[in-house]
């Protein structure tokens, strides 16, 4: 994420930095300048903004609020969504678009998962529905857009198989205590799991040619003595951050035999950090964190580069997409 050569780089689409928060606003930010450049606010019936997501083309932003998902335009200027996808009966905690942006994905505290077709009418756009029977916490697309990862309130990882319709695979890594967050390497070669107690699982994951079971375990370890609330593989798959309760980011390097090693830890938030995300090269990393604020590290300093003040409750989540389209 290079700094614009100029003032008119800055008004470009090449980075949509966006937070959101438990004060009901969505918010657009010039990554560099730290500006506000657009906010989404609160309406009449609109709830806390849970989770964020980008369309791989930036075309639209996803917002979870409250029981819906808004889909806005980010060109314009407008304030009111292009679609609302309604049929969740309670939070929605995640969202993805899969690559090419014909659909999206949700889990929810209702117990299942969505699949919305962006294709259809709105009233008829549930294009699946699973039901893993207890609160979602996390749910993510397989790079190979057939399959889903995701991670529930009864400590399981569960992955669903799109064409047979399944769930093919379940874990349970620590009993019954919640898996709040998980993440897949871009090659879909490995996954890391985080939990309440701030233990992190991690997973080779294998073929099925290969006659190795799918998930292989390879290690764990204590990321944090506190909650953990994100754990984030960063698209060169060379580092894992994972965001905490205790105030603090760690970032982790991962070397070829999966040894994790504590190589900085983001110090300058106040209170809980709640979400982060990386630029598409992985040399920096945004958070979102209940002291309001949103911070811009630059990961070979450990240091922050930009912060981004206007939210008046926390900054619960956040999303990045300086990358091609």
């Amino acid at each position: 994420m290079p700094a614009p050569r100029s003032t008119s780089a800055r008004h470009d689409m090449s980075v949509i930095l966006v937070t959101g928060s438990y004060d009901h606003e969505i918010r657009f930010w010039e990554a560099w300048s730290g500006i506000c450049s657009r906010t989404i606010p609160r309406t009449g019936e609109s709830g806390q903004v849970n989770r964020l997501a980008i369309s791989n083309d930036k075309r639209l932003l996803a917002a979870a609020i409250h029981k819906k998902i808004y889909i806005y335009d980010i060109a314009s200027s407008s304030t009111d969504p292009l679609i609302v996808f309604d049929g969740h009966t309670n939070n929605v905690t995640s969202i993805g678009f899969n690559s090419e942006g014909k659909w999206l994905v949700s889990g929810s505290e209702d117990g299942t998962i969505k699949i919305w077709d962006l294709r259809r009418n709105p009233s008829n756009s549930v294009h699946r529905t699973y039901e893993n029977g207890t609160s979602v916490n996390d749910v993510i697309i397989h790079p190979n857009q057939g399959e889903l990862i995701s991670c529930d309130q009864s400590g399981s990882i569960k992955q669903w198989d799109l064409t047979d319709n399944i769930c093919s695979h379940e874990l349970t890594p620590a009993g019954d205590v919640p898996i709040r967050s998980v993440t897949l390497a871009s090659d879909g070669s490995c996954l890391v799991a985080g939990n309440n107690k701030g233990q992190c699982y991690v997973w080779k994951l294998n073929d099925e040619s290969t006659g190795l079971p799918r998930f292989q375990a390879v290690t764990r370890f204590l990321a944090h003595s506190k909650y953990l609330t994100r754990c984030l593989l960063s698209p060169d798959a060379r580092y894992l951050a994972t965001c905490s309760a205790d105030t603090t980011v760690k970032i982790w390097s991962i070397s070829p035999t999966y040894d994790f090693k504590l190589e900085k830890v983001l110090i300058g938030h106040q209170r809980w950090v709640w979400d982060c995300a990386f630029s598409a090269d992985s040399a920096y990393l945004v958070t979102a964190s209940s002291d309001h604020t949103a911070r811009l590290w630059e990961m070979s300093s450990g240091e922050t580069v930009r912060q981004y003040n206007g939210h008046h409750k926390a900054a619960v989540c956040c999303a990045l997409h300086d990358g091609a389209n």
